[in-house]
Parts: C-alpha cells; structure tokens; sequence
C-alpha cells in the first residue's frame, strides 16, 4: 500500500514528540527501525529546533549513523 502525504511526516512527527516529551530513549530506539532515509532526514530537520544538550548530541550521532546506514545500497527495509 502506497503511502500517503499526509504520512510522510507521521512518523518524524511523532519520534519528536517523544523528544519534546523527554522521553530520549525511546526516540533513539525509533531512529533505529525508522522507516527510510528520508523520514530520518526529516526527523533532522525537526530536531534543529531542540537546543543543544547531552541527549541531543546523543539523538544526532544515532540519526547520523541510521541514514548511513539506510543510504546503503544494499540495506532495505520493507515497509
């Protein structure tokens, strides 16, 4: 099943919530089973907004390597 517009941003959207929640952990555990890279990128962008602290450096090194690794020629993870 195609995926709409509308959930494009879902996923981002809600992996940032548990962010903006405090809920680090969880989020980090999203960020290895996200969906594409490009939800990844999104949830990038999205995190530019959060200011800068220990859980936030942790967040960014873990979505760094999660597009590494889904930018990979031969990683795919069906939907």
């Amino acid at each position: 099943m195609a995926r709409n517009s509308r959930d494009k941003d879902e996923w981002a959207g809600k992996v940032f919530a548990l962010i903006q929640g405090g809920n680090t952990q969880a989020a980090l555990a999203q960020v290895k089973v996200a969906p594409s890279a490009n939800d990844v990128a999104r949830l990038q962008a999205m995190l530019a907004r959060v200011p800068a602290s220990p859980a936030r450096r942790q967040l960014d090194q873990a979505i760094e390597e999660e597009r590494g690794l889904l930018a990979a020629p031969r990683l795919h993870r069906s939907p």
